[in-house]
């Protein structure tokens, strides 16, 4: 029998249920899998071979393609994964065979603010252990191929300095690539928030010193934003992460051309690093179905995708496969929309958008949340006004599902302390926007708490979509970049600073402009640039301070607002919470 979430923390719930789980050659084995396409990770996980998959498939239908997004959230987030699982567990008691992908979960939120990416309650993946801390090492191989690019750059330009054109030439072999040190624009990697590390001095030099490295300003990016991890998460197969890690640019030589992680002749070292990381993993949910994880971007300042391999095998393999997007729909949604379809091909068939009272009520006036400390009494107490005030954030993110040309299912996922009254609001608010709602109790119940979800997306899923991209790669950054703002974002407008106009100029002029996608970066607490505006925000402008270029994932990523590549670590994390039973091993405080 099933743990009461409501007494026991997730971790304890995750540990019980894993005395019971399947062994990954039953799971394979239930999924359509052939034994020579799955490389097990002890007894529960594995990699698999998708290009084999792939190729044995290939005249197979593609099964039902549902992402989950959500409203614009609270700190404490709103139950999007959990909610993709306990989805996928409500398929399963429907007869359904049903698939999930999910990110793997970046240290830096494990340790510090949000807990495990594994959902919650009794709507989660297991092993929950190894998905929340080593799992197979992918994060880890992204994060040592990101700095072997830096290895190269750093010590090529110590090498530029300290020899003349022709020692450096008979030392290396490849001629002076003039890189200019003041214009580096590749970051080191980081798996953690480490505020610390967002800017920082290099190469100081011992005195007398010249072979301690090239001193100047650099920076430390956490592994979920680099560019090698957007490149996992886009990448169709081993050759085009070659070819797409190959373009990276690392820096600008002195007469302004990009230098590349090829003209360092590191591409192939970095992609050696990723030859295992590239092949999607494999594990469960609590009730036993298929959950696929690979690749792990943030969404407010990175694409906020799994990968676009696993969707393709999960969409062979299953009836109804469920993604996720990060964040809200103005930003997760957005990507998976305009940039992860374009490029993969797919299209969803349905779209689930997870709301909660909290969240809606947070909208509507009621103060911010703060992680680790007691809800404020308006969170506790009905109170309906609120919750109507709310739903206009959730207005504003149907509209943006809706503008896609896809159906949405508002799945309010449900709190103990949610009255009837304030569901009923939400319900007939939803009725008259035209969009599907259910309440989903999947954290509480399990599959059995998301049957009307499940029934929704069925629903939802028999309807033909009419997809269609908002912006495409023949319009200019700038007009793609005022179109997001306005439509999506519900800006009047958008205000460049010389930095970014100058930098979209340089880009725009490039040949391969047209292959490009552009990647907004952006608050994840309110639809608009500033953390602080709730709702659905009016008359504001959206403020892009600069435009950073990912050569290799092929995206133009404006920045808007104060937001850092580098989250930082606040005065509650939650590794506090973490410690190790040293007679059994058994790790504690995971959530």
């Amino acid at each position: 029998m099933a743990l009461d979430p409501r007494q026991v923390p997730d971790w304890q719930i995750a540990l019980d249920a894993e005395k019971n789980m399947k062994t990954i050659e039953t799971l394979a084995g239930e999924l359509g899998l052939e034994k020579q396409e799955v490389l097990p990770y002890g007894h529960y996980m594995a990699k698999i071979e998708d290009r084999a998959i792939l190729n044995r498939l290939a005249s197979r239908p593609n099964g039902k393609y549902i992402d989950v997004t959500a409203i614009t959230p609270t700190p404490l987030g709103e139950g999007k994964s959990t909610t993709t699982i306990g989805l996928v567990q409500g398929l399963g008691k429907r007869g359904k065979k049903s698939t999930a992908a999910i990110r793997q979960p970046s240290a830096g939120p494990v340790m510090g603010m949000k807990g495990s990416a594994a959902g919650g309650g009794l709507a989660q993946c297991i092993p929950l252990e190894p998905y929340s801390l080593n799992f197979t090492g992918d994060i880890h191989a992204i994060t040592q191929a990101n700095n072997m690019a830096m290895v190269a750059l750093t010590a090529r330009m110590q090498h530029e300095r300290n020899y003349t054109d022709e020692k450096l030439l008979a030392l290396s072999g490849m001629p002076r690539l003039n890189i200019d040190p003041t214009r580096v624009i590749m970051n080191w990697a980081m798996d953690f928030c480490v505020q610390s590390l967002r800017n920082v001095i290099i190469g100081i030099e011992g005195e007398g010193r010249r072979n301690d490295g090239f001193m100047m300003n650099s920076h430390f990016v956490i592994t979920a934003a680099s560019e090698v991890m957007s490149i996992l998460s886009l990448a169709t197969d081993l050759a085009d992460l070659r070819r797409r890690l190959g373009k990276i640019v690392v820096a600008l030589d002195r007469n302004g051309k990009p230098v590349t992680t090829e003209d360092l002749q590191v591409a192939g070292a970095m992609t050696a690093w990723l030859t295992t990381a590239i092949k999607p993993n494999l594990i469960q949910t609590l009730e036993g179905q298929p959950v696929f994880v690979h690749a792990g971007p943030f969404a407010n300042i990175s694409l906020g995708q799994s990968s676009v391999i696993a969707d393709k095998v999960a969409l062979k393999l299953s009836d109804y496969h469920v993604t996720e997007s990060g964040f809200g729909s103005e930003i997760g949604y957005e990507k998976f929309w305009n940039i992860k379809c374009r490029r993969s091909g797919l299209a969803p068939d349905a779209v689930v958008i997870v709301a909660t009272i909290r969240a809606l009520k947070r909208h509507g006036g009621a103060p911010a949340p703060v992680p680790g400390r007691p809800m404020p009494e308006d969170y506790t107490k009905e109170n309906v006004g609120l919750v109507e005030k709310g739903c206009e954030n959730l207005l504003r993110h149907i509209e943006i599902v809706q503008k896609s040309g896809v159906s949405a299912v508002v799945c309010l996922n449900a709190f103990v302390t949610d009255t009837k009254e304030e569901i009923a609001a939400v319900r007939r608010f939803c009725d008259n926007a035209h969009a599907r709602f259910a309440v989903s109790e999947h954290w509480a119940k399990g599959g059995d708490g998301a049957l009307e979800l499940a029934d929704a997306v069925l629903d939802a899923t028999s309807e033909k979509a009419s997809f269609k991209p908002l912006v495409t790669p023949d319009q200019p950054f700038a007009e793609r970049i005022s179109r997001i703002a306005s439509e999506v974002y519900g800006a009047d407008g958008v205000d460049f600073t010389d930095l970014a106009q100058a930098r979209l100029k340089e880009l725009q002029a490039r040949e391969d402009a047209h292959e490009l996608d552009v990647c907004m970066v952006k608050t994840q607490y309110s639809l608009s640039d500033n953390p602080k505006l709730n709702g659905a925000p009016k008359g504001w402008r959206l403020s892009v301070r600069d435009v950073l270029f990912h050569g290799g994932a092929g995206l133009v990523i404006p920045v808007a607002g104060d937001i850092s590549l580098m989250p930082g670590t606040g005065s509650r994390p939650a590794y506090r919470n973490i410690d190790v039973d040293t007679e059994t091993g058994v790790v504690s405080g995971l959530f």
